[in-house]
């Protein structure tokens, strides 16, 4: 194994990084004077133990959590599209602009759906026409059957007529009535009180159904939108604790999971969860992105110093004071570790409370004699 080397343990107390280079420059004097076994060398001139600084591997408990770009949403949105296709003739409103429901947006020109509404109302009266005239011959047929001067078949169809006139007034009534609906989808409104977005959309464009507009964010409740791996879909669930951080890692505000999306999105294979974000000082904006910190829970185990791993070809790395009868030697060992908590690494595999963790420091200033 790579890495094994003769030391010399002091107990479990470490040593300044002073008296650790002190011993270092005694070693290559000695060295350079003959030398002796105490000072690293012996007679024979092989390498003796040499002194570093080692700590006590403790456990404790680590809070296990996770940190993940999330985007910030409205709770009360709306994305505003047309219902019908069109040229845009007036904009009412202006980005940022605070809006009550019902509030005119913008207009898309109408004429031609004023130009059929107009037709169809035009047809309507018409019909409403040929229904009195039918209803006045249906009376005169009725009393010129009592005076028996017609047939009964005169009678039947003088009724004919007139139930069909009134079936076509109410079918054209309808159309009027559609086509007004339809009328009033050119002039587009706010659906609640809110905050106007950006308008993409100006003055002479043509939009159809797809277009967006606008859109309308009512203000205060956000929730953020936090994309996990599909490989942690175990531990995620509703209500699991969540601090929002900004750039420096100070914490914004904490919250919980609310939702927790029962598919994985299927091209980035992660799980859609949210959680509500109060708001109240207004600091953060919509689409805004932050760093939100999902804590899974805490376990008790062994914890390392950041400085104390090495990396290498993507696995990690610590050396260790292992005693193997004749004295304690020193080992590169394998560890898997977790998310960092403060300034330590939670050790998932590889250590365990109680070992020596050999600080990095001190193999940095032996390896000019160590060879490594």
């Amino acid at each position: 194994m790579a890495g094994i080397y003769g030391v010399k343990l002091y107990g479990r107390r470490r040593l300044s990084a002073v008296s650790v280079l002190a011993g270092c420059m005694v070693c290559v004097l000695a060295a350079g004077c003959g030398g002796n076994k105490d000072a690293g060398v012996s007679a024979n001139g092989a390498m003796g133990p040499m002194p570093v600084q080692v700590q006590v591997i403790e456990s404790r408990p680590i809070t296990n959590s996770t940190e993940y770009l999330s985007i910030v949403k409205s709770r009360h949105s709306a994305t505003i599209n047309p219902q019908v296709e069109g040229q845009i003739t007036r904009i009412f409103v202006r980005s940022g602009d605070r809006v009550a429901a019902g509030t005119p947006l913008l207009q898309i020109d109408p004429l031609k759906q004023e130009a059929t509404v107009n037709s169809q109302e035009a047809a309507r009266a018409a019909q409403e026409a040929n229904m009195r005239m039918a209803k006045i011959n249906l009376d005169r047929a009725k009393a010129l059957s009592d005076a028996k001067v017609i047939s009964r078949s005169d009678l039947d169809n003088a009724q004919t007529n007139y139930d069909s006139a009134v079936a076509q007034l109410k079918s054209l009534e309808q159309q009027v009535q559609q086509q007004q609906v339809e009328l009033h989808y050119y002039r587009v409104s706010a659906p609640m009180a809110g905050i106007v977005g950006d308008i993409p959309v100006r003055i002479g464009d043509r939009v159809a159904v797809t277009t967006v507009l606008t859109t309308v964010d009512e203000p205060g409740a956000m929730e953020v939108y936090i994309y996990v791996p599909a490989s942690r879909a175990k531990e995620l669930r509703v209500g699991l604790p969540v601090k929002l951080l900004d750039e420096n890692g100070v914490v914004r505000t904490a919250t919980s999971i609310t939702f927790v999306s029962p598919q994985a999105d299927q091209d980035t294979q992660t799980i859609l969860a949210k959680a509500a974000v109060p708001n109240v000082n207004a600091n953060l904006r919509i689409d805004q992105q932050v760093r939100a910190q999902v804590d899974w829970g805490t376990l008790q185990g062994p914890v390392v110093p950041v400085l104390a791993v090495q990396r290498i070809n993507g696995e990690f790395f610590v050396f260790v004071a292992v005693n193997e009868g004749k004295g304690a030697v020193a080992r590169q060992r394998l560890v898997k570790l977790g998310e960092v908590s403060g300034n330590d690494y939670a050790v998932l595999d590889g250590l365990k409370a109680g070992d020596h963790l050999i600080d990095r420091k001190s193999t940095r200033l032996n390896s000019s004699h160590l060879g490594i």
